[in-house]
C-alpha cells in the first residue's frame, strides 16, 4: 500500500514539476486591466471582437466630444445674440437615425457569429462534470477510461486572507487566492466538455483563458466547452455570489499531454473516490 501510494505521489508531483517549469504558466499580473492571454478558439474570438468594439465605441465617443464642442463653441451666446429658430432638418435625422443602425449591424453580426460558436459544443474528446458546492468544487470524471470523483477545496482560507495563519497558496508556489489541493487535468487540443450543477445555490463556474463561464444550477445540468491550444496552468474563480466564503472558491485546471493525461488518469483512479460510490448524485442533482 505505501509504495503504490508513493508511486502516485510521484506521478502528480512529476507532473506538477513539469508544469511548474513551463513558461505557458498563465498567472494573473498585478495591477492587470486588460483580457489575459487566450488559450483557446473561443477566448480568442472574444478578445478579437473586444479590440472591435474598443475602436467602435472609442471612435463613436470621439465624434459625440468633438460635435459637442464644436456645437458650444459655434453656437455659444456671445457669437449668436438671436438663437437660431431651425427645428428640423431632414438630412440630419436621416443620418442620425441610418448611421447608428449601420453600427449596430456591424457589431451584431459578429456577436451572433460568438454566441453560436460558444453554444454549438464539438463531439468532445474528454467529458467531466463541476459541482459547486459551498464553498469548494467537486469533479466527476464517468467512462471507462477515467470514472472517479473527488473534491477541489482552494488552499487560501479565510484565516490566511485574515492573517491569522500563513497561506497555504502561496507556501505551496500557486498563486493567492486561486491556488487549489487537488487540480483539474485535461489534454491540450482536445474539446473538453464541462457540465456544471449546483448542490445548494447558484455558483457559476469561469475559467477566464478558457472564455469559459457557465452557472452552476441547482436542479439544472448546463454545458459549456473548451478546447486549450496550449499546455500550462489556468486559473478562474466562482463567478456567482454563493455565500460567505465565495471568494475562496477558485478553479485550477493544468492543460498537458496526452501521455501526462493519461499518466494522471491512472494515478487518479488509484487516489481518488470511484464514481460508482456515488454514481446517482448527479442525477439526483439535477432531478430536484
Amino acid at each position: 500500500m505505501f509504495f503504490r501510494k508513493a508511486g502516485v505521489s510521484a506521478v502528480l508531483a512529476s507532473l506538477a514539476a513539469s508544469l511548474a517549469a513551463s513558461p505557458a504558466m498563465a498567472e494573473i499580473k498585478p495591477f492587470q486591466y486588460g483580457f489575459q492571454e487566450p488559450a483557446s478558439p473561443v477566448m480568442e474570438q472574444i478578445a478579437s471582437f473586444h479590440i472591435e468594439l474598443f475602436y467602435i465605441i472609442t471612435f463613436v465617443s470621439l465624434f459625440v466630444l468633438a460635435l459637442l464642442g464644436w456645437i458650444v463653441w459655434k453656437y455659444r451666446a456671445s457669437a449668436n445674440p438671436v438663437p437660431s429658430k431651425v427645428h428640423h432638418n431632414t438630412l440630419l435625422e436621416v443620418a442620425w437615425t441610418v448611421i447608428p443602425i449601420i453600427i449596430l449591424v456591424v457589431i451584431a453580426i459578429p456577436s451572433f457569429k460568438l454566441l453560436y460558436f460558444e453554444a454549438v459544443i464539438p463531439k468532445p474528446d474528454v467529458t467531466f462534470r463541476a459541482i459547486g458546492k459551498q464553498w469548494f468544487w467537486t469533479y466527476e470524471y464517468p467512462g471507462q477510461a477515467a470514472n472517479f470523483t473527488f473534491d477541489s477545496l482552494g488552499l487560501t482560507t479565510t484565516k490566511a486572507a485574515a492573517g491569522l495563519e500563513p497561506d497555504a497558496a502561496v507556501k505551496a508556489g500557486k498563486p493567492r487566492l486561486l491556488g487549489v489541493d487537488n487540480a483539474v487535468y485535461v489534454p491540450v487540443n482536445k474539446v473538453i466538455e464541462v457540465d456544471t450543477i449546483g448542490a445548494d445555490v447558484i455558483h457559476s463556474w469561469a475559467l477566464p483563458q478558457m472564455g469559459v463561464k457557465m452557472d452552476a444550477v441547482p436542479g439544472r445540468i448546463n454545458h459549456t466547452w473548451f478546447k486549450a491550444t496550449r499546455t500550462g496552468i489556468f486559473y478562474g474563480q466562482c463567478s456567482e455570489l454563493c455565500g460567505a466564503s465565495h471568494a475562496f472558491m477558485p478553479i485550477e485546471v493544468h492543460v498537458v499531454s496526452d501521455a501526462e493525461y493519461a499518466d494522471w488518469l491512472a494515478a487518479s483512479k488509484k487516489k481518488y473516490t470511484a464514481l460508482a460510490a456515488n454514481d446517482g448524485d448527479a442525477t439526483r442533482l439535477a432531478s430536484k
